[in-house]
Order: structure tokens, then C-alpha cells, then sequence
């Protein structure tokens, strides 16, 4: 699903209303009736709630005026505040706020900040407040009693549903530059905006609705602009392949894992995990020499390959030869690696001269620290690199925090320039390609963020990219799926307990889940 800025989304209620003869009003009104459909999902004591719509003097007013007219013709007991003055309604809003007084509700008007301290006592003794007081056209910063009144809302403590986007936050950035809503549930309107995904901005939007108002889809999938697209579980499943009941293990790709070193074979067998648990045929592990017996006796079902190794333990330069000669669709490069001066040697030399696609983590991406154009890679191999920010901003030479102040534009840009596709991990993994398309993903938690999670993507990339052949698709499947078996885990052990083993026993039932199959345990 397309995530929208502000210049798009007018864009594509303009194309919906003049070119498809949608009316704006039919757009208002299905807003309204969708966002209390997504309350009445929500909260099971609405009916007998009181609840108090805010509303704004554009349109966003105009939705939670339609919004107060559903509930009322629910029965539920509703109260409308208008922060502002009934003269300065227009257009579509002006209309909905008619119907309101010709249905026989009084709305509030609060043009000062007197006014609403004088009833605000009314909005204190709401049960669930409908935030619709500023959409997709704000920007900057509240001032004045727009400020006093989206504090005193926070300080309330009851739930507040924002229709579009929690007031305070521009549809344009993912930062907050001052007061905003902090928001129970946002329902927003027909595509998510860069705030509602991205943080810091993202925690004021509380649980993410997305509500179909009529705009078509092609419309949102085409309207001109950055392309930025939220990965949905709809998506993904469209990308995961049928398995022919004649398959055979070659038809499902070839995965070599070069990974780890003396007292880090774990990297190594957690991204061979990952290969092995994201259906790859075939998964060789090569590592060290001294280290692959270790590693042979971690699991059985991967192979291994001994490879010559520095005097500390790590793959050697001279171990280029013998790694070319492996039988690779696909090569995964990096976990528990080390950053000897012969290792990143080596790591440079198979980027140089690798004729499959390579999937770059960790220690192979520190080799490239100082001399970032060197990952390109040969012409015509596709070069995946997954960075933490810690990574990212050693290949960039910048901050960690400046990294993550605009992880989305550090993606993209460092994409764009290099010619890889990058996989930025972290709360909200971004997925950027040469091409300039970016995705951004919702699943996982907090309770990932342990040793080794790292790891096991880095073979889950592998093996995606050796079925499907494809970098992109590779990259968005393995991140959601990586997330969404994190998720099943820390609904197991919480996040505090979670362990990269732990996602990579849920990743079969994190598959199962997206193509709507359920495990069947075998009564003993």
C-alpha cells in the first residue's frame, strides 16, 4: 500500500473527483462512516459512551461532522466542539455542519482560548474524543489555542481516535516539532502518510487504520512523487511461491553463507538457520577452517566448507579462489566475519569478482567503510547490503543520530548512488532500490533488538532472493517475515526474554500465517 505526502494525497482526491466523478462530498462522507466503523471495531463500550468530536474549520472538520452525525444515528450519546467560528465553514464541511443543526444537535463554537476553558469541563467529562481538528494540510508548529488545547486533550487520559492524522503532525515529515495528539487509534484516509510510520512521529498515532474512502487504488499506485509503499500482508502473499508436488531441493536455489570466526560460529549458524527456515534448497556454510566442525555440529541439515584462515581465526584473502569455485545461486556474506586486514581484503575481492548476487551484513560491510563506491559490485549482479544504523552511518561517515533523524532519505539516497539495494533494519526496516522505490515495514518489535536477529535475516534474504530472483521482492518478503515470526515469538516469551532462536523457530508458522495455513500438532 502506497504511503502518500500531502502534494500526493491532493493529487489523488483531485484525480478521484474530476476524472472519475467521484463527488467530494461522497469522499467526506465515506470518510465519516468508515472512521466509525473502526470505532465501533475498537471499542465495545461505544454505544454506551459519550463522545466528544473536535473539529476543525477545513476539511478534516468536515469528516468528524459526519463522523458525530453517524454516531448520533447510532444512539450514541455525542457532543460537536468547533474550534472556530460557524462563518468560516465552507464547501463540503459547511454542508455536513447544516445537516448537524437540521438533525437538531447545537455545536459548540470555541473561537478563544476563554472559550475553551470555559467548556472544557464538557470535553473532560467525554468517555472517547474524535480528534478532527487538522489533516493532511498542517504543517509546522501549534501555536496559541490550537497548542493549549491538543495539551489539556493528552492530559485527559481517555482514548482519542484522530481521523486522518493526530493534530500536531504534518503529513509531510516524521518529525514533531511541538505539541500533537497523542492518539489511541488514527484512521486515516485512504493511504498512510510518512508520519503515521515513521518515528518519532509514529507514537503519537497509536493503533494505524487505514480507511478505503472510494479513491482507486490504481490512482494511489500511480499519482506522481516519491514512491514509498507500507508492506501489507496482502502484498506479500502475492509474492510467496507455489510449490509443484514434483519439486526437487534444486529447484529451490543454492545459498552460500561465508560467516563467522573463532567464537562466533553463532552468527554463522543463525543466518544458515535462516536460509534453511526461508526454504532454500540447498545452504552451504563457509567458514574458517577451524570453525567448521563446530558449525557441522550445530545442525545437519547445512553443509559446510573449510576455508583457509587467518592466524586469528578468520577467512583469509587467499580463500577467494575456493569460494568463486562454490556452486552458488545466491551468496550471503558477513555475520560473525571479523574485521582482519586479510578478511576485508577477501570481502572486497568477492565483491569485485562474484557473478551471483550477494547479500552483505555486518563485518562484510564494515570492509567497505571509508570506500563506499567500492560495493557496487560487477555489472549486472544484483549486491544486497542490510545495515543496522550503526553500519549505515559507518558507510556514510555520519552519526548514528543522524541517521536516524531521516532513515528513509539515508536509504534511498545511499540506493541510489551505489546501485544496491539497501535493507536499513531497525523499528521500522526500510527496503530502498536503485530505482528509486522504497518500503517501509510494520512488523516486528521491540524484543528483536537482541544479538543474532541481525544474522538470521541475512540468510532469510538468501534464500527469498535464490527462489524468487528477484532483490526487491527477496528483501520485502524476508523483512516481513522476519518481523512477523518476531512478533509470534514475543507473543510466546515477551520482549524481554526474546531470542534470535526463538524468531527462528516461528518463522514455518510465520509462513503458514501469510498464506492462511495453520500448523496442526500431531496428538502424541
Amino acid at each position: 500500500m502506497r504511503v502518500l505526502n500531502s502534494r500526493q494525497m491532493r493529487e489523488a482526491d483531485r484525480r478521484t473527483i474530476e476524472d472519475i466523478g467521484i463527488p467530494s462530498i461522497v469522499l467526506m462522507e465515506n470518510a465519516g462512516r468508515q472512521a466509525v466503523a473502526a470505532m465501533e471495531a475498537a471499542f465495545e463500550d461505544l454505544s454506551t459512551s459519550r463522545v466528544g468530536v473536535l473539529c476543525g474549520r477545513g476539511s478534516n472538520g468536515g469528516d468528524g461532522f459526519v463522523v458525530a452525525r453517524t454516531l448520533i444515528q447510532r444512539g450514541v450519546d455525542t457532543a460537536v466542539f468547533l474550534l472556530g467560528s460557524v462563518s468560516e465553514i465552507r464547501g463540503d464541511s459547511r454542508i455536513n455542519l447544516e445537516v448537524l443543526g437540521r438533525i437538531g444537535l447545537t455545536v459548540v463554537e470555541i473561537t478563544n482560548a476563554q472559550e475553551w476553558e470555559l467548556h472544557f469541563s464538557e470535553i473532560s467529562e467525554c468517555d472517547l474524543i474524535v480528534d478532527a481538528i487538522v489533516g493532511t494540510g498542517f504543517h509546522g508548529q501549534l501555536t496559541g489555542m490550537l497548542e493549549t488545547v491538543v495539551a489539556d486533550v493528552n492530559a485527559l487520559g481517555v482514548p482519542v481516535v484522530a481521523i486522518d492524522l493526530p493534530t500536531g503532525l504534518s503529513a509531510d515529515s516524521q518529525a514533531c516539532e511541538g505539541e500533537a495528539i497523542d492518539a489511541s487509534m488514527t484512521v486515516t484516509l485512504a493511504a498512510p502518510k510518512i508520519p503515521l510510520v515513521f518515528p518519532p512521529a509514529d507514537g503519537h498515532a497509536g493503533d494505524l487504520v487505514i480507511a478505503d474512502i472510494g479513491i482507486p487504488l490504481p490512482i494511489l499506485d500511480d499519482v506522481e512523487g516519491p514512491y514509498l509503499e507500507l508492506l501489507t500482508r496482502e502484498r506479500m502473499r502475492e509474492i510467496v511461491p507455489a510449490r509443484p508436488a514434483d519439486s526437487h531441493k534444486g529447484d529451490f536455489g543454492r545459498v552460500v553463507v561465508i560467516a563467522g570466526s573463532l567464537g562466533r560460529t553463532g552468527a554463522a549458524h543463525l543466518a544458515g538457520i535462516g536460509a534453511l527456515r526461508s526454504g532454500a534448497g540447498l545452504v552451504t556454510i563457509a567458514t574458517p577452517r577451524s570453525c567448521a566442525p563446530i558449525l557441522a555440529a550445530m545442525a545437519p541439515e547445512y553443509m559446510t566448507e573449510p576455508l583457509d584462515e587467518t592466524t586469528t581465526g578468520t577467512i583469509d584473502f587467499g580463500a577467494i579462489d575456493r569460494v568463486l569455485e562454490l556452486d552458488a545461486d545466491v551468496i550471503a556474506v558477513g555475520p560473525g566475519l571479523g574485521r582482519a586486514p586479510g578478511t576485508a581484503a577477501f570481502v572486497q575481492a568477492l565483491v569485485e569478482r562474484a557473478g551471483v548476487p550477494l547479500v552483505l551484513d555486518a563485518d562484510a560491510l564494515n570492509a567497505f567503510v571509508g570506500d563506499p563506491d567500492r560495493l557496487m559490485g560487477r555489472d549486472g549482479v544484483d549486491v544486497v547490503i542490510t545495515p543496522h544504523p550503526g553500519e549505515m552511518a559507518r558507510l556514510l561517515n555520519v552519526a548514528i543520530e543522524a541517521v536516524q533523524h531521516d532513515r528513509l532519505a539515508h536509504a534511498r539516497d545511499f540506493a541510489a548512488a551505489h546501485r544496491v539495494h539497501v535493507v536499513l533494519k531497525g523499528h521500522r526496516t526500510v527496503i530502498a532500490g536503485p530505482d528509486g522505490r522504497a518500503f517501509v515495514n510494520l512488523t516486528g518489535n521491540a524484543g528483536m533488538a537482541t544479538g543474532g536477529t541481525g544474522d538470521l535475516l541475512t540468510g532469510m534474504v538468501a534464500a527469498w532472493f535464490a527462489q524468487l530472483l528477484d532483490a526487491e521482492a527477496a528483501c520485502k518478503l524476508a523483512v516481513y517475515l522476519h518481523g512477523t515470526a518476531g512478533d509470534l515469538a514475543e507473543a510466546d516469551e515477551g520482549e524481554v526474554a526474546l531470542v534470535a532462536g526463538d524468531v527462528a523457530s516461528r518463522l514455518g508458522d510465520a509462513v503458514m500465517e501469510l498464506t492462511a495455513r495453520r500448523r496442526v500438532k500431531k496428538e502424541s
